[in-house]
């Protein structure tokens, strides 16, 4: 039997992934019914805070998109004329914005794929787009999650970001996670909170609660969610 020894960050990072549920099996079965009632399950739209960055000269020409389940916004950027890559841990996931890519007919890299081990060139991208990965993330993993993005970005580059404020999941301390084995539904972050991880390594140029989008509507918009456009440092 192979001894548990902690040698370096990588396996740091790995012993403490296992205190946890482990994510790609978990995303499987999220994914493995699309009839579930998941606000962004039934729109094919993008968020409307992404909308608003385009039309306010946001053009990026290559955009990464994390944690990008059925491509609603992977879609819309690819429509915009981007040259999008997009990464999910579920297949499922994956093969569902696969789809919807093929019948509006647009031209998407899709990939299964962690973002912790998605090989890329180094400062390619114009745009790093995260609708919904940051709150579902263990706080160990917060550090090479915003490491991974700088690397990516091009000098001057933009992130966009939608994760849950304090209505969408509970404002849980790091520790608390670990001390129960469970992420639950995710980290609830106050501004403060988000502010404070971000703010080292990014200008925040727009910082506001998502706008509720009554449906039916094009646009997907939720108020329990923050949403943020960013410019690194």
């Amino acid at each position: 039997m192979t001894k548990e020894v902690i040698l370096n960050y990588d396996d740091l990072l790995n012993m403490l992934d296992n205190q946890l549920r482990e994510p790609r099996e978990f995303w499987e079965g999220f994914y493995s019914n699309r009839d579930k009632e998941i606000p962004f399950f039934k729109i094919k739209g993008p968020d409307e805070n992404l909308v608003e960055y385009y039309e306010n000269g946001l053009n990026p020409t290559r955009v990464l998109e994390i944690g990008c389940g059925p491509g609603r916004n992977a879609i819309y950027m690819a429509q915009k004329g981007c040259k999008v890559d997009a990464l999910d841990i579920s297949q499922n996931a994956i093969d569902w914005a696969m789809e919807r890519a093929r019948k509006d007919e647009v031209d998407i890299n899709f990939y299964c794929h962690s973002l912790f081990s998605f090989p890329f060139e180094p400062n390619s991208y114009d745009f790093v787009y995260d609708c919904g990965l940051l709150h579902h993330l263990a706080p160990h993993r917060r550090l090479s999650y915003l490491e991974v993005i700088k690397k990516a970005l091009k000098p001057n580059g933009y992130f966009g970001l939608v994760c849950f404020n304090t209505d969408g999941a509970l404002d849980t301390s790091d520790w608390e996670f670990y001390r129960a084995g469970s992420l639950n539904k995710g980290i609830g972050y106050t501004e403060k909170r988000l502010k404070e991880v971000l703010a080292k390594d990014f200008d925040i140029l727009n910082f506001r609660r998502m706008k509720k989008i009554t449906q039916p509507s094009e646009f997907f918009g939720e108020e329990f969610l923050w949403t943020s456009l960013m410019q690194m440092k």
